[in-house]
Parts: structure tokens; sequence; C-alpha cells
């Protein structure tokens, strides 16, 4: 506790100390009794949570919400009494924070036997996340620095956990500290959940490293000896450091080595130097001392300075020819960039004097805005979670443009993907790109440090419906996706609302509509006559639907006489031969429970019946016919066949069958032609018994992937 007031003490005033005190003492009477797992007593969790950030020199606000996050989540504490207490801006991070400790999320989410409930609430829970993230970021720095001291503690619980909580923490936590820039956090919580998940890599690697410490060290001291020295005569203040590789990235290489062949002595880069300097224009002085105390290596040279990555980091990597040939990396960057890289996102709260800049902060989470748009398009959460993967959880390359600018994009990238990101008309309009200088094709897969170049048209042709098919390769980011489904479905709507208009104006006509069209959009409760057109046009509501909507459905009048058949009907028939008048269900327009409808009298085939719109209905000149019917309650099944336009792939069939099946409907037939474009069309025959029972399976089918269309025939 004294630790953490002597770090504050440090860097803020003495009014803000007094606040921090206030929090302490508030929390150790909160959790007053309350032991941790360990046996500790369960303030010393708080306190070193906020510990942690005060090292990250974070601001007042945030430490004392990091005292107090655990207080409305375990203690008799309310939100109210927080916000009388500690202000609006403190509840409301507790707030958060309180809300991503209730969420159960399970990376291991995208397993094929994984339940559609358990992928939906692992997208739920991710969703909050981000947006509790995006509300403020520092709802995710004080989980961060939580969960830190939760993984260095993890020894205290069964091992079930142990496994479970560290598999989350390398699948969630870690990955979020990476992209928000976070490297020291990263790597600390990589190397603790590396050490529960895979005890004996962990112990090995550990005892190989060990082997050859001295040896190593050694070396490090002497470089580090001969470049400080040439350093100090060229009289740069600089601070030269070894750097050694943690533990999970080792092995994470020595996986990597051995698909090659390799093995743990053929890795040379376990340890590197890092230089601190004063200057920008210091970092390239020691560069060009560097390279002429060792040769450079060619293609080893990055300019971080010059072209910063998209969270901001900037330093100097190159790659030398060290003593006895052995290569060594060397890092440059000034304390200010070396403060940035190490605690990334966190360096826009520390304590300054004065306002702060929000310029680069918002570059910094760039990302994360596109993101939570993208989700916003995500047809469902299977959808979703591979969005979430691939844009956060995947290991990321970066790529130059011809101005310098630096981006970062998932592995497996394309040029399309590089467009997109860049800005959603450039992706429109991209026609080719050129990497390296050279021509490539547009499922060119981007490596760390090419050279893109996108070419567009000089008038916006839109994107390529072959772009979203899953197997062509040309778009990896959920970015990319996102925004070219929105293209199409811009396009799609002007079609359907050309031709819902077209439907309309015809069909107006042959019923003699008499309404005017924003008074049937009205009467349908459309929002706007557009959208009403658009709804028609694609198939969303029929003519037979809009007729019996109006007033007067159909322009003839049905025999209500008391004739003992139409008694029969209004009393006791139900539709598919319930009761004792024989009826049969029209093929013509196949109506459903839940659909309005009419019936005909036919001459020795008894009641057929119509969806009340049914252009044969209209045809009928012998209105005498047509009498009233009413659905009955019975628990009849009925044959419908649904139409799905889908792009083609393995295990499309057993997909949609399994949608089908979880609303526990029986499949009768299956019929599937596949099309010269990548595309297939499938045709389901089922049997449902309402027309809402059909509306959840079109629901179902819409969240598989890949699918363009669904329709009933």
């Amino acid at each position: 506790m004294n630790s953490l007031l002597e770090i504050a003490n440090t860097y803020l005033p003495k009014e803000d100390i007094g606040k921090i005190s206030k929090a302490l003492g508030f929390a150790e009477n909160a959790h007053k009794g309350q032991l941790r797992k360990s046996g500790d007593p369960f303030i010393v969790h708080p306190v070193e949570t906020a510990r942690y950030l005060a090292d990250l020199s974070c601001d007042t606000t945030t430490l004392v919400a990091a005292l107090l996050h655990d207080v409305i989540e375990d203690c008799d504490v309310s939100f109210s009494q927080l916000e009388k207490e500690f202000g609006t801006h403190v509840a409301e991070l507790v707030d958060g924070v309180t809300k991503l400790n209730r969420l159960d999320i399970n990376i291991g989410f995208s397993d094929d036997n994984s339940t559609n409930e358990l992928r939906s609430n692992n997208a739920a829970s991710l969703r909050k996340m981000l947006i509790a993230m995006s509300k403020d970021l520092r709802v995710i720095l004080i989980k961060l620095s939580d969960r830190l001291h939760n993984m260095s503690t993890l020894a205290s619980l069964t091992e079930d956990r142990q496994i479970i909580i560290s598999q989350e923490t390398l699948d969630i936590y870690a990955p979020l500290a990476h992209r928000l820039g976070m490297w020291d956090v990263k790597w600390r919580l990589e190397d603790l959940a590396f050490r529960y998940i895979q005890p004996d890599s962990y112990k090995e690697i550990a005892s190989l490293i060990s082997r050859k410490r001295l040896e190593r060290e050694k070396y490090i001291n002497l470089v580090q000896d001969m470049l400080g020295t040439s350093l100090k005569q060229a009289k740069i203040e600089a601070t030269v450091m070894g750097r050694a590789k943690h533990l999970y990235s080792i092995f994470k290489k020595i996986e990597a080595y051995e698909e090659q062949g390799k093995d743990f002595d053929d890795i040379h880069d376990l340890f590197a130097l890092r230089v601190l300097v004063n200057t920008k224009v210091d970092c390239y002085t020691t560069l060009s001392i560097v390279h002429e105390l060792w040769h450079p290596l060619s293609g080893q040279f990055d300019d971080y300075i010059a072209n910063p990555k998209e969270n901001m980091y900037q330093s100097l990597h190159t790659t030398v020819l060290g003593l006895n040939g052995m290569p060594l990396e060397v890092q440059i960057r000034t304390h200010e960039m070396h403060r940035l890289a190490e605690f990334g996102i966190a360096s826009h709260w520390t304590y300054k004097e004065g306002k702060q800049s929000n310029e680069k902060y918002e570059t910094k989470i760039n990302w994360l805005r596109q993101l939570i748009d993208v989700q916003k398009g995500s047809s469902g959460p299977e959808e979703f979670l591979e969005n979430i993967k691939t844009d956060i959880f995947q290991d990321q390359v970066y790529v130059y443009t011809p101005k310098g600018d630096i981006f970062e994009l998932p592995v497996g990238s394309t040029p399309i993907d590089l467009a997109y990101r860049i800005h959603t008309e450039v992706g429109h309009r991209c026609i080719g790109a050129k990497v390296n200088g050279k021509l490539v094709s547009l499922d060119y897969k981007l490596t760390s440090g090419d050279s893109a170049e996108i070419l567009t048209s000089k008038v916006t042709r839109g994107p390529s419906l072959d772009w979203l098919n899953v197997h062509a390769g040309y778009i990896q980011t959920a970015t990319a996706k996102e925004r070219i489904k929105s293209w199409f479905r811009r396009q799609e709507r002007s079609t359907s609302l050309n031709k819902g208009r077209e439907m309309f104006q015809r069909d107006l006509k042959k019923f003699n509509i008499e309404e005017t069209e924003q008074e049937v959009a009205k009467t349908l409760k459309f929002s706007s006559v557009e959208d009403f057109f658009t709804a028609l046009g694609s198939g969303s509501i029929t003519i037979q639907q809009v007729l019996s909507k109006l007033n007067d459905p159909l322009p003839l009048k049905i025999n209500t006489t008391s004739s003992s058949i139409v008694r029969d009907l209004t009393s006791s028939v139900e539709v598919l031969g319930v009761g004792d008048l024989l009826t049969n269900l029209a093929k013509c327009c196949s109506p459903l429970p839940g659909d309005d409808i009419v019936g005909y009298i036919t001459r020795g085939k008894g009641i057929t019946v119509h969806q009340i719109g049914c252009e044969n209905i209209q045809k009928e000149q012998d209105r005498e016919r047509v009498v009233e019917v009413n659905w009955g309650k019975s628990k009849s099944y009925y044959p419908v066949r649904i139409s799905i336009h889908s792009w083609d792939r393995v295990g499309l069939l057993r997909d949609l069958t399994s949608a089908v099946a979880s609303e526990k409907i029986n499949v009768n037939d299956v019929v599937s032609k596949n099309q010269n474009d990548g595309t297939a069309f499938v045709n389901l025959d089922i049997f449902i018994s309402t027309i809402e029972q059909l509306g959840k399976i079109f629901a179902k089918i819409e969240e598989v992937q890949g699918i363009i269309s669904v329709e009933r025939i």
C-alpha cells in the first residue's frame, strides 16, 4: 500500500494523493474480512492492480477506479454511492469493469461442435467488451492490470481453473494488449499463461536458455560496452541495455523453426540491444554508429520513426553481424518513444500538466472504431466471431504505402483489404495493385515490409461480387467484407425499389387498388414509400399480403349467406380436411396458417383454400362460390419449399439442414444445383405448422455463412 502512494507521489500533485488515500480507505473498509484463494487479504488485489497502473503514471481517476474496481461486485456498494463519494467518471469506470468481470468469454467458440447458443453468448460478451472499451479505454486498462495480478497469483487455484483462465488470457487479453500497443503487459501475460497451459514446454525452454545464459550475457555485455563507448565518444547521451526474448515468443519461434528442420540452437536473436536517446536526431546518429561498428544485414532495417505503426509505435530496427559473425538486433528510440512502445494506449492517460492532444489517441484506437462499425453489419454470431478472430486475435503484418504510411493488417490480407483500410472509396475503385514495384493479382497475400500501391479507376466501378467468395481468397478483413456487402445492399435496394414501384403501379389496375402509394405504405406500417417499394421488390412482402391488409382486399363480395355449407365452414371447418368437409390447399399460392385465406367451392372436390390475394381467385367469375373460411386449431404440418442462394462450399448442406433442425423441423427433400459463378441454389422441402415458424427458419438460415438470399417458392 505504501509503495502505491510512494509511486503516485513521484508524479501526482498533493491534492490528488488525498483522493487516492480516500479511495484506499474506502476499499479497505469495503473488503474488510474478505480473503483471496491464496489466503491474502482481498485488499492486496486492488492495491496491486492500482500499483501497476501507477507504474505507467496513469491519472488519478484511473488509479482511484482501480482501487475500487471490485467493490460493486464483491461488496455491498452501489453505483450511486460510488458516484456520490468519488464522482461520475470513477463510478462509470468501476461499473464498466464490473460488467466485464461478468462476461463469460471463450475464444474457442469457432469449434464446429460449439452450440449456436454458446456462439451467441460469446458474440454478445465480446460485443459488450468492445462497446465498454469504445466508451472509455481505461476500463480495459484496469481489466488488463487486474488480469495481470490475477495471473501472478494463479498458483492458489485448481489446475482446471488455472488452464481455463490462462487460455482466456492467451486468447483474449494478451492480443488486446498487443493491439493497444501495451507490449510489457502482452509479454508478461503470455509468459504467465504459457507456464500453466504448457508447463513441460515452459520448463524445457527455461532450461535451454539457462544452459547458455552465461555465454550470452558475456556476449551482450561486450557489445553493450563497445556501443556505449562509441556513443560516449560521439557525445550522445544514451542508455544501452540488453533485451532478452520472452519465453512464449521463443516457444513460438521454435515451433516455426521445427517446420523448417531447425531447432533451438539455430535461434541467434535470443538477446538484442536497445538504445534509448534524447532526440530523433540522436536516433539516426546512433544508427550510423551501429553500422560503422558492425556490418548491417541486407533487408533487415525498418524505420518506424519516419513511418510509425498504426498504434503509433516508433523505433529504428536494424540487424547487424556482431562479434564472431553472430546476428545482433539493435532497437533505437527516444525515451518518449520507449514509453509509448512499452505502455501503448495507457500513455494517453498519464498525468500531465495542461491538456492532452486527442489526435494520436484517436489514431491508435481507429481499428476499434472500425470493428464496432463492422460488427453492426454482421449477419449473425458466427460471422461476428470470425470477424473478431481475424481483426483482433490474429497475427498481423505491416504494410507500407507510397506515402510512407504503415497499415497493420491480419496475416493473409490482400491488396483489397489494404484498399478498404485506407478508405472505403479506394476499395470501391480498386482495379489492381503494385507490391514492391511489381503488378500483383488482387488475391496476393501481403507480408510485413511490403510496399503496396493501390491502383484505382477514375470513377466508382464498385466491388466485384467475386470478392465475397470465401474460396477465392480476395479478402480477409471484416472491414473489407462489410464495406463490400454494404455496397451491394445499396445496389440491391435501388434495384428492389424500382422493381417494387413497377409492381405496384402494374397491380393498381389489375386489382383496382384505390389507395395511394402513401396510404398503402402507412397501412402496412412502413416508414416511407421507398421502404414499402423496396420490400415489395425484394420479395419481403407480396402483392397478396398487401391486398390482405387493405380495407377492401378483394374486388369481389365474399358470400356470407346462411346456407348449411357456409355455416359448417365458419363454425367447424378445419383446413386439411379436419372436420366433415373435404378441403385442400391450393397449389398455386400454397397458403400457410397465419396467411389470410378464402375458400372456393369446387364441383365435387370440396373446398379449395387460397391466399386472399391469389391471382387465380381474383379471376374466378362465379363469385357465389367464394366463401369465408378461417384456420382451425389443427396441429397438422404443411409442406413448404424454400429456395436458398449461397456461395458454394464444403459443409453447406450440413449447415443448412442443421439450421432447420435447430427449430425441430424435418427436412423432407433436398435438391442442390451448382452454378458456374461459384454459387449454388438449394431447394429444401420442409413441413411446418405456422407462418411464424417459417419466419424463424428463415432467420436461422440467414445466419449460415455465405448465404446470399432465402425465399419461399
